[in-house]
């Protein structure tokens, strides 16, 4: 049922708004208010898919009501109601971010179809933000120890914000599963999230792949390439391994997030960027600086928000729910029936010593689907699972 909140000081018009709304359909719940005070604690108290509010009203005028709502709740769509002397007004309201605005005596057809329109717009907006909440299945965070739901707590706080966030922690806990919760549930969602691992790149590359060239810019420029920068324009960029980038690249990183502008290598053209910059690393970025290795004011630029992802040793507990999660992915990968694991089994896995964290548990899980028997047992972690 659509929740519908009528702000009019004319009991005429509410009575009139009223019954064409009530006679149109049954899924529509009008609730009515008389000036604008009173509608703005009613908005704040209950939840409502649509408003009708006069422009001109005494103690709060159809205005402010407007930039009240827009703070409070500013996904519900606001229909501006106005007299023949309020038309530039109105207009001006639709600026303010008002839906639409219908002129009174209210027209039965335009009213009627105004709200069908805004109620259709208002749940498309509620979709897209669910889906943009809406985290993929390949990129789940397991986990129910005291420091990953620290981790999801502190995603959902952060992740709708433009504050930039540097991921730490041992190599195979997960970083990179944080980074695609950050994206997914911000504004940024319907962007792209473009993932450079500085690690993998050659220093004398890692420029021209963050940045883009321009032909001749060096022996292999055989024409202009944008970089990662510009492809993430409008969404994130992940920087995966910051530590492991040269001192040069740093320079640039650092002019882009002060400036969000970048340069392709070769030119001196700047390109406007609109990017969200979260990055990691397994490297003590302090120790880093100390020794000539990380630039000092791009490690504060990046570090507005720090989240450490603990080693699997540091979260024994939720390995028994990484192995069930493991055990239906893989089952379903291969096609396999899904083998179950004993309570010697998972409290053998509990009392290894993880190195490879994450990464290597899943491997181990795969291992012991592949080899080990329908039920997998001890013997069989001891079998299969030994380093």
């Amino acid at each position: 049922m659509s929740k519908i909140l009528i702000i009019e000081d004319e009991a005429a018009i509410r009575r009139v708004l009223v019954k064409i709304l009530s006679e149109e359909s049954d899924t529509y719940q009008v609730i009515e208010s008389e000036d604008g005070l009173e509608g703005i604690e009613l908005i704040k108290k209950e939840d409502f898919d649509l408003i009708l509010c006069d422009i001109k009203m005494p103690k709060m005028d159809g205005v402010e009501v407007l930039e009240a709502v827009k703070k409070i709740k500013p996904e519900i769509p606001i229909v501006m109601i106005s007299g023949h002397g309020d038309l530039d007004t109105a207009v001006n309201t639709m600026r303010l971010g008002a839906f639409d605005y219908i002129s009174k005596p209210p027209d039965l057809n335009r009213l009627l179809n105004t709200v069908r329109i805004a109620l259709d717009r208002k749940e498309l907006v509620v979709e897209n933000k669910r889906l943009k909440k809406k985290v993929s299945k390949n990129y789940e965070m397991i986990g129910e120890s005291p420091a990953i739901v620290q981790i999801k707590e502190m995603i959902e706080k952060v992740a709708p914000t433009e504050a930039r966030v540097l991921i730490t922690g041992p190599n195979g806990t997960g970083k990179e599963l944080v980074a695609h919760w950050l994206h997914q549930k911000s504004e940024r969602a319907g962007g792209p999230l473009i993932e450079v691992n500085c690690a993998a790149i050659p220093s004398e590359l890692i420029e021209s792949e963050l940045f883009g060239h321009v032909k001749g810019a060096f022996t292999s420029a055989n024409k202009d390439r944008a970089g990662k920068f510009e492809a993430a324009n409008g969404g994130t960029i992940f920087l995966d391994e910051v530590g492991d980038m040269s001192l040069s690249a740093q320079a640039k990183v650092l002019r882009a997030l002060q400036e969000n502008k970048v340069q392709r290598v070769g030119s001196d053209k700047d390109i406007k960027v609109d990017v969200r910059v979260i990055a990691a690393t397994n490297k003590d970025l302090m120790k880093e600086i100390a020794e000539g290795n990380f630039r000092e004011d791009l490690y504060h630029r990046l570090a507005v928000i720090l989240i450490n992802v603990p080693s699997l040793n540091d979260r024994r507990e939720d390995i028994p729910l990484l192995v069930d999660y493991f055990t239906q992915k893989i089952a379903d990968e291969h096609g396999t029936a899904q083998k179950v694991f004993t309570e010697k089994a998972l409290k053998k896995l509990k009392e290894y010593d993880w190195t490879g964290n994450i990464r290597e548990l899943r491997n181990v899980v795969e291992r012991l689907i592949i080899l080990g028997n329908a039920e997998v047992s001890e013997e069989d972690v001891k079998l299969f699972a030994s380093k």
